[in-house]
This record gives structure tokens, sequence and C-alpha cells, in this order.
């Protein structure tokens, strides 16, 4: 069963490991690619924001946002890997900020083509998201074994 628990682990973090070595890779000094898809994202974001709540996001370089993100997939999936409770909640962390943002079916009219790929995406981030979820509560469920006592034998 440990050999299983470990292959799922891998498989599973695969998803978030490979994609932060492609980001890395495209990265450059302007942020690669991914700043483009996150800039009119979290701008549309920011504007909600103001207009819903009234509150003034700060002003921050898409660059680091993307710079963290491939920072907390990279090593959230490499400490999965080794089941670790902390890289299952960088995971958790990293899909709780970027699924709504990059995922925002709700921006869509659900009549047009656009929304279904949008909607299939921010559904898979939730399934990740229970998965990690799901991974936590089972590891926290499972009582620590006790140490044993080392019997000394006594000598006269």
């Amino acid at each position: 069963m440990g050999f299983f628990s470990f292959f799922g682990r891998v498989l599973f973090s695969c998803i978030f490991v490979l994609s932060a070595w492609q980001m890395l890779n495209e990265f450059g000094t302007d942020g690669g690619p991914s700043v483009k898809q996150f800039e009119p994202k979290y701008n549309l974001f920011k504007g909600h924001v103001t207009k819903s709540l009234g509150i003034e996001l700060p002003p921050i370089e898409i660059k680091h946002l993307v710079a963290a993100a491939i920072a907390l997939k990279g090593v959230g999936g490499i400490l999965f890997i080794f089941g670790s409770s902390f890289g299952a909640w960088l995971l958790l962390i990293y899909l709780a900020l970027v699924t709504p943002l990059l995922h925002d079916f709700y921006n869509y009219n659900f009549e047009k083509p656009e929304f279904i790929p949008v909607f299939s995406e921010f559904v898979q981030n939730l399934a990740l998201f229970g998965a990690l979820l799901f991974f936590l509560g089972m590891k926290n469920s499972f009582p620590k074994k006790p140490k044993r006592k080392v019997v000394k034998t006594k000598t006269n």
C-alpha cells in the first residue's frame, strides 16, 4: 500500500511540478507568457474588488505574482511527493489564490463557447483542491504510532 500511495502522490504532484518547471523556463526577464495571462485577469479582479468592496488594492507587479505561483507549485509539489502536509498546504494556497483569478467563468456568458473550457478548468482545480483536503484529512485521522519503550534488563 505504501508504494501505491507514493506513486499516487508522484502522479498528482506532476501536475504542479511540471507546470512550475515550464513557467520557470519561460520566465525570462519579463515574466514570460504567464504575465500576459495573469495581467488582464488580475486587472479585472482588481476592478471587481474595488467596485464591490470599495477597497483599492495596492499596486503589484504581475511578475512577482508569477514568481510566487512558481514557488508555491514547485516547492509544494516536491514536498507533497514525500507526504508532507506543508507541501499540501502550499498547493492549497496556490489553488485558492489562482483558481478564481485565472479561471473566471463568472465573467463569461454561459452561452458563449469560451465559457465551457474556463468552467472545466475551474472545476478541475476544485477537484484538485478537494483531493488535497482529503489527503490532509486522512493524514490527520491516523493516530501517531506510539514509540515502544525499550525495556532494559537489569544486571546485578
